[in-house]
């Protein structure tokens, strides 16, 4: 495989069609916190952009290690993506209609919850290894630099417009981005079963 202009075109339209969940997950997230901080919005969007760099290689590197063993595994992806963002969801929709913060750091979104977030959203990377399988190593790690690099950026504009639709939704917001997050979870789970 060469360095040629389509390789990085590949990699960047590969980015923006992976990115969708986390972009939408983002969304989500600046609705949920319309007053989030730029240091909070590049933690979030910083999150999504390293699991989307790590899934891919992991990927990469299990095609070309044990295929067999990540076979199997696949067929669960649909699975977890489900169970992480049914939670994620469910816990924001009891947020927004008790109005009691459930397991939040002082920033509105914890540790554990961007964490799952960012494994939830990138998880479906990981068969992306089987694409890039014919690449070799500074290859495969500079396509999924890039699939990084395209999700910060989409992850950024989507917590822009979720901050400002936030601030005009202010208290449906936890409401709206709790149900988009369960329909991104059925999404992936019905169009990877």
């Amino acid at each position: 495989m060469d360095w040629s202009f389509s390789f990085f075109l590949n990699a960047a339209l590969l980015g923006v069609g992976l990115a969708m969940d986390a972009f939408s997950v983002s969304l989500a997230n600046g609705l949920n916190d319309p007053g989030m901080g730029k240091g909070q919005m590049l933690r979030i969007a910083g999150t999504f952009a390293f699991f989307q760099f790590l899934m891919p290689v992991a990927g990469w590197a299990c095609v070309r290690t044990v295929a067999q063993a990540f076979a199997a595994f696949q067929r669960a992806v649909p699975w977890i993506a489900l169970a992480l963002l049914g939670y994620i969801g469910g816990k924001m929709l009891y947020e927004g209609a008790t109005g009691k913060a459930v397991g939040e750091d002082e920033s509105g979104l914890g540790g554990g919850t961007l964490l799952m977030q960012g494994v939830a959203t990138s998880i479906d990377a990981l068969s992306v290894g089987f694409t890039i399988e014919r690449y070799g190593a500074a290859q495969a790690l500079a396509a999924s630099a890039i699939i990084a690099a395209v999700t910060l950026a989409i992850c950024l504009g989507g917590l822009c417009i979720g901050r400002k639709f936030g601030t005009r939704l202010a208290g449906k917001a936890s409401l709206l981005g709790g149900a988009i997050l369960l329909l991104i979870g059925v999404e992936i789970f019905i169009k990877n079963v």
